[in-house]
């Protein structure tokens, strides 16, 4: 195809609805896996995955599918378990259908897995793995999602900055992603003048955080910050007050979710985070995928809904690119050729030949005011940092 050519299509899938000149796509599938959780504690994401995999699945078939062919999927579940993530990445480089995978949840999952991608030569599209080291396994190993390296030191300026922590506490995630995580954290928050006064960390499963959260309290922080999921980042937040603690909290913006608020209830009122997705931007990609999650679903989009619905559209346009016959190495060769690719989450997106991570950051503070996100007051302009 050329290019003009591509990246007409591309803009048909993200902003015009079915139209005539287009004929619905027919005949035999093009496929692509997906690895993540579908049963499990992590379960929720995967659900939300499925809604935005099916709503970009549904408006690309109506615009033509994969050069006329229909674009489906396989999803199976890892439990977002590395293990799992493993046996699985087999079975997806085994069945020559899969044209591309995509997951899993976590890093740690993912990179389990990247080494049989690579191996086989099968594009692994991580869009919610933000470890730095994530896409350094190999020229197979492509991630749209914001890297740690990035997305913390924003953290470190919504809370040191903005908010004004200097005796900053830490409560992580005890994974490789939370202590990565917390790594660059520290290193970015002490860099603009804080100190990390204490950092704890938690196991996944944890359920009672009234033990840690006396330690964090004895240390006499005047600011906490989380690195954490919603579910925990929520559990936490329904004990801080029970220890004695009333300094403002401040969370990594993988807790932005209407879930985190309808799981913590008046608890998380107050919470900080930063995102890359707000429905409430008015530029036209993020209004025209929220219009049509809510006339789908009946519901208000978030952050990991937008990121399965990118997904599917970068995946899509390298297919297109590539033709839905192509082998695989042409399909990774396509991403390549990616060039203001029209996104939710990045506007026109650019993937860098070297990092393979989509070029540019963006990050809009929010605060839970009254049972519901809102742009924080004292940042109702969204930050942007080069991306690494």
């Amino acid at each position: 195809m050329l290019r003009h050519q591509f990246l007409r299509l591309a803009a048909a899938f993200l902003l015009v609805p079915a139209i005539a000149s287009a004929a619905p796509a027919t005949g035999e599938p093009v496929w692509f896996g997906v690895s993540g959780p579908l049963t499990g504690q992590n379960a929720q994401y995967g659900a939300q995955w499925k809604a935005g995999f099916d709503l970009a699945v549904e408006q690309i078939n109506a615009n033509g599918g994969i050069q006329g062919r229909p674009l489906s999927y396989v999803f199976e579940d890892s439990q977002s378990d590395p293990r799992q993530a493993v046996a699985l990445a087999q079975k997806f480089v085994g069945d020559k259908r899969i044209r591309i995978e995509l997951g899993d949840f976590s890093s740690p999952a993912s990179m389990a897995a990247s080494p049989i991608y690579q191996r086989a030569g099968l594009v692994q599209l991580g869009f919610t793995n933000s470890h730095p080291e994530f896409t350094k396994g190999g020229d197979f190993i492509w991630s749209p999602s914001i890297s740690q390296a990035d997305a913390q030191p924003l953290l470190a300026d919504l809370a040191v900055t903005t908010l004004g922590f200097k005796r900053v506490a830490v409560l992580f995630l005890n994974t490789d992603w939370g202590r990565t995580s917390r790594d660059v954290f520290v290193k970015a928050a002490e860099a603009r003048g804080a100190q990390v006064v204490v950092a704890e960390g938690y196991q996944p499963d944890e359920k009672d955080f009234r033990s840690t959260l006396v330690r964090v309290r004895d240390a006499n922080p005047d600011g906490l910050v989380l690195i954490s999921y919603y579910p925990d980042g929520a559990l936490i937040a329904g004990q801080v007050r029970n220890v004695g603690l009333k300094q403002p909290i401040a969370a990594s913006g993988s807790v932005y979710s209407p879930k985190f608020i309808e799981l913590g209830g008046g608890a998380v009122d107050g919470i900080h985070t930063n995102t890359a997705f707000f429905p409430e931007e008015p530029r036209a990609e993020v209004q025209e995928f929220v219009t049509r999650f809510r006339a789908r679903y009946g519901k208000e989009p978030d952050a990991f809904n937008a990121y399965a619905y990118d997904a599917v559209v970068y995946a899509a346009a390298a297919l297109n690119h590539a033709g839905p016959d192509a082998d695989r190495r042409a399909v990774r060769d396509a991403f390549y050729k990616i060039h203001d690719l029209p996104s939710v989450i990045f506007g026109k997106a650019n993937f860098d030949p070297q990092t393979r991570r989509v070029i540019g950051v963006k990050s809009v503070n929010l605060v839970v005011t009254g049972g519901k996100w809102t742009v924080a007051p004292a940042a109702s302009k969204a930050s942007v940092a080069s991306s690494r």
